[in-house]
């Protein structure tokens, strides 16, 4: 908002520097530590020495580290390693697609920061919480965290109160200040809630209402409702790590019989699973089933585990030849319709062609079904909703008891109830799975 450092980075490869002064802009102007690094550069090195990415390690993917389900494998993936191979993939593309890499893998690398404990499954049950201050959706939840509640740069604040005015001016978090374009590559739902002009009722939108000063900015310039190209590589790169190594994870952990991929009522399953969840409800079945036969028709695809060092291996190029597969077939497609120039920000759009969109889905909707789908599985989510609604009833029945000094500041400091909410449901959504069991079993032990 202030100013911009973006005149100062230094050309790439001797060809100029496709982003411009507004694109490299930050919210609050700052000098640069050590001259040489782009604006780019900085960003993914502040996402990268977040608490917020650390802390990742802790929050569920698919299976939760430290339960039964995960003693097939002691070390399963969690929302951390999927940040990593996410924006390993995502660096890849965009920059054999003319992006900045490090703008990219900054994005990816961010846009599961706001994901709460337990998964997707804390994400529905925090939304329940929330209700009554805006609701609660990960990818705003991000945007929030990147812009506010992360604690990397403070700015003064002009007095809003002649008591304020006699203490002297307030210091406000920006965040990590990341540049306009870092955050617009950040943001997989470019409008509010009940905002998506295709579907008002999508529960999927990136940002809360407190939040719309900071969003108007970052997409400042931009056309309504459009993510930017960083922002689509970024979201495909974060579909196809995440169907991949999911699809991986369910073979490694013996969740997944190949053979079961031959049986028809058993694809029958698979494919009521893709088209409830994955793609859209008029989709032909035996499109699906098109996409997974090309599939099982690779000569890389794993057509058995028995877990030897050999199958281990055979697995691992399996997922290499998925990854490369996904990822050059949208390179391909996007190069077809906009040539061999480099492309950012609005100049193009990310074309990922049918087939490998239904080849995906499939992918994904195989490990819902053998993974996610397990009984045990659903025992412990629903465990996990109840740890999340008796953990928020606590905290508003008792806070500022319970909130960590960060959040008990912001508390003490909230105009009203409504605003006092949005502060308990930052501080759940900040906790991994272990401490947010801790934080309920420490605030409820006189329930039992």
């Amino acid at each position: 908002m202030e100013g911009t450092t973006g005149s100062t980075d230094p050309l790439r490869h001797g060809v100029e520097h496709p982003y411009d002064d507004a694109a490299t802009a930050r919210w609050a102007a700052e000098p640069d530590k050590r001259p040489g690094r782009t604006a780019f550069q900085r960003d993914r090195a502040r996402v990268l020495h977040s608490a917020a990415l650390r802390r990742l390690a802790g929050k569920t993917q698919v299976v939760t580290p430290g339960t039964r389900s995960a003693a097939w494998d002691p070390s399963p993936r969690t929302r951390l390693t999927h940040s990593l191979e996410c924006a390993q993939v995502g660096r890849e593309l965009g920059a054999a697609l003319g992006c900045d890499p490090d703008l990219v893998e900054a994005a990816c690398l961010a846009h599961d920061l706001g994901h709460p404990p337990f998964g997707h499954n804390g994400e529905q049950a925090l939304n329940d919480v929330a209700e009554g201050c805006g609701g609660f959706e990960g990818n705003a939840q991000s945007l929030r965290l990147l812009t506010r509640i992360e604690p990397k740069h403070f700015v003064h604040a002009a007095p809003a109160t002649s008591a304020a005015a006699a203490a002297g001016d307030e210091l406000v978090s920006v965040g990590l200040n990341l540049t306009r374009a870092a955050l617009d590559a950040a943001t997989k739902y470019p409008w509010p809630r009940g905002g998506n002009p295709a579907d008002p009722d999508s529960p999927k939108f990136g940002v809360y209402e407190d939040d719309l000063p900071v969003f108007a900015w970052a997409r400042e310039g931009a056309p309504a409702h459009r993510k930017c190209f960083e922002a689509q590589v970024m979201d495909w790169s974060d579909d196809v790590a995440y169907s991949v190594h999911d699809f991986e994870d369910g073979l490694h952990a013996g969740h997944i019989d190949p053979n079961a991929l031959l049986s028809e009522p058993e694809r029958q399953e698979i494919w009521a699973v893709a088209i409830g969840r994955y793609v859209s409800k008029d989709t032909d079945p035996q499109a699906l089933a098109d996409a997974l036969d090309r599939l099982l028709d690779e000569e890389w695809w794993p057509h058995g585990y028995d877990g030897s060092a050999v199958a281990q291996a055979r697995l691992k190029d399996a997922t290499s030849q998925l990854i490369g597969r996904f990822c050059l077939a949208a390179e391909g497609a996007t190069r077809q319709a906009y040539g061999t120039g480099r492309l950012t920000r609005y100049t193009a759009e990310l074309v990922v062609p049918e087939e490998a969109h239904l080849e995906c889905a499939v992918l994904k909707a195989v490990a819902d079904r053998y993974v996610m789908q397990r009984a045990e599985q659903e025992a412990l989510r629903a465990e996990q909703r109840i740890v999340v609604a008796e953990l928020a009833d606590a905290l508003v029945t008792r806070a500022p008891e319970g909130l960590d000094p960060q959040f008990r500041a912001l508390f003490d400091a909230a105009a009203d109830d409504r605003a006092r909410k949005r502060v308990i449901v930052d501080q759940i959504a900040s906790l991994t799975d272990a401490a947010a069991r801790a934080l309920h079993t420490r605030l409820t032990a006189h329930r039992r």
